[in-house]
């Protein structure tokens, strides 16, 4: 049975607001990233996924987190598993050879959009 308010966007007493952000960010998978902010300060890695939706990234052995689980088909053992957890976007810099650099998107003669850090000018991944 459907609830009064349920077909109207007025939110029911149990849901939960979703923010729906269409931001179009320059962070690819198989970037290397610094943390910027928070516990990881400091420490570089590999994006491994980029979830557009919520605005957060995967980044390889940055941000980890204990998983208690039970035993299953894949997993027989159960136990303590220990995996990288999402960090928001704003809190990574991109980085080109040793170094935190901001980057652009610029559309070119041809038609293509490519990234480029902006104080060199440099193309990225083309």
């Amino acid at each position: 049975m459907r609830k009064r308010n349920e077909g109207l966007g007025f939110r029911t007493k149990g849901a939960k607001r979703v923010r729906k952000m269409k931001m179009n960010h320059l962070i690819r998978k198989g970037d290397l990233v610094e943390v910027i902010s928070g516990d990881d300060k400091g420490k570089r890695g590999k994006v491994l996924r980029v979830m557009t939706e919520s605005t957060r990234i995967i980044v390889e052995k940055v941000n980890f987190i204990k998983r208690h689980t039970r035993p299953s088909q894949k997993n027989q053992q159960g136990g303590i598993v220990e995996r990288e957890a999402p960090i928001h976007i704003s809190n990574v810099g991109f980085v080109v050879g040793d170094q935190k650099v901001k980057i652009g998107r610029k559309k070119l003669a041809d038609g293509r959009r490519v990234r480029y850090v902006k104080s060199t000018g440099e193309m990225l991944g083309q």
